[in-house]
């Protein structure tokens, strides 16, 4: 398996000649050769009865992100959830407050019509 991995591997070196540096973040231009190494890979995992993924294909694969997209970076990033106590000290505050706040004006509307 040793062996034919690194077949897998060449044969993604050699269609990345084919990828100009400018486009090796572009996923149009760089889908074949990974989806290649990894139809590779994962095929003769399964002929040789390994399991996949195995962790000389992860090494290839990690092989390919470091040689080739170490630099792709993402235009967006990618936001996700704060952690669960901030999110509920996020609810809870304005929740607190509105009670206090009605309170307040209450008060003051009260307090005003007394004066006048």
């Amino acid at each position: 398996y040793a062996d034919i991995t690194q077949h897998c591997w060449e044969y993604f070196v050699y269609l990345m000649r084919n990828v100009a540096t400018s486009e090796l973040c572009e996923w149009k231009a760089i889908s074949r050769p990974y989806s290649e190494l990894q139809s590779c890979l994962e095929s003769w995992a399964d002929r040789l009865n390994y399991s996949y993924p195995n962790a000389l294909a992860e090494q290839y694969i990690f092989q390919s992100h470091h040689r080739y997209f170490h630099n792709c970076t993402l235009e967006h990033p990618v936001y996700s959830d704060p952690p669960e106590d901030v999110l509920l000290a996020m609810i809870i505050a304005p929740i607190c407050l509105i009670p206090f706040l009605v309170t307040l004006v209450i008060w003051r509307s009260k307090d005003g019509k007394a004066q006048a």
